[in-house]
């Protein structure tokens, strides 16, 4: 018996080492743009660790009994049984995948789940985009999260939070796909005196400026202020989904 304890405690290492392997060998995500991202990818983690877990188990469990009826499994046994470890570790640390959201699919749910979708959506096309733009992303999925918070306090039937989340979930998302319907070799083109690249980093500043302006008038408590801010952004920014090739709204 002291000798099967001390196989576990070896498969176990051996399971613990194959999911750090995996951790640091897998997928660079280039860091979250703000908590609500981050929850989910925790979220999508832990469901990783439960799952690797609970197949880990059932293998071990296996193992023992038939250790018990066969009595002992043996150097092959055993070798077995750590090679179905380290499989399942490997497997589940590596699949399923986190999901991308799917950009007609962002501005669905509770403002909390809005948030998190655009954020994770953002950071998939940030690899794609010039490195000031992707910078304003960073600090845009912060403007994000306080924004989402405070309009978690406020009655969702409103129309202006509407217009916020069609803000955060269609029209900013919009303008960054837009962008990245592009082909490369024409984003350096000028096209009404500026480029692609100049465009969206104006867009996005635009934008990241505009969250702070709604974000200043949630905490004065101003909806009424809020409703008129937020039509003239559904305004601006409205056809960005629209016009592939027009990254900013009506001057």
């Amino acid at each position: 018996m002291a000798g099967e304890a001390g196989d576990h405690a070896a498969i176990l290492q051996a399971a613990q080492a194959s999911l750090a392997f995996q951790q640091q060998g897998g997928r660079r995500s280039g860091g979250s743009i703000g908590q609500r991202s981050a929850e989910l990818k925790r979220q999508h983690l832990l469901r990783k660790v439960m799952r690797i877990g609970l197949a880990t188990a059932a293998i071990l469990f296996a193992a023992t009994l038939t250790g018990i009826v066969i009595g002992g499994i043996g150097l092959g046994g055993f070798a077995l049984t750590v090679l179905a470890v380290v499989g399942a570790v490997g497997f589940f640390a590596a699949y399923p995948r986190l999901k991308v959201p799917r950009l007609d699919a962002l501005n669905r749910g509770d403002v909390r789940t809005t948030v998190g979708r655009t954020q994770l959506w953002l950071e998939a096309q940030r690899p794609a985009l010039p490195a000031p733009a992707a910078r304003q992303l960073d600090a845009i999925g912060l403007r994000l999260d306080a924004l989402g918070m405070q309009l978690e306090g406020i009655d969702q039937g409103e129309p202006a939070v509407g217009d916020v989340r069609r803000l955060i979930g269609e029209h900013l998302p919009g303008m960054v796909a837009s962008y990245t319907r592009i082909p490369a070799h024409l984003r350096g083109e000028l096209r009404s005196g500026k480029t692609a690249d100049q465009q969206l980093n104006e867009g996005l500043a635009r934008i990241g400026d505009e969250i702070d302006a709604l974000s200043r008038k949630l905490a004065e408590g101003d909806i009424d202020s809020l409703a008129t801010e937020a039509r003239y952004l559904d305004y601006r920014y409205g056809n960005a989904l629209e016009e592939p090739g027009k990254l900013i709204g009506p001057a």
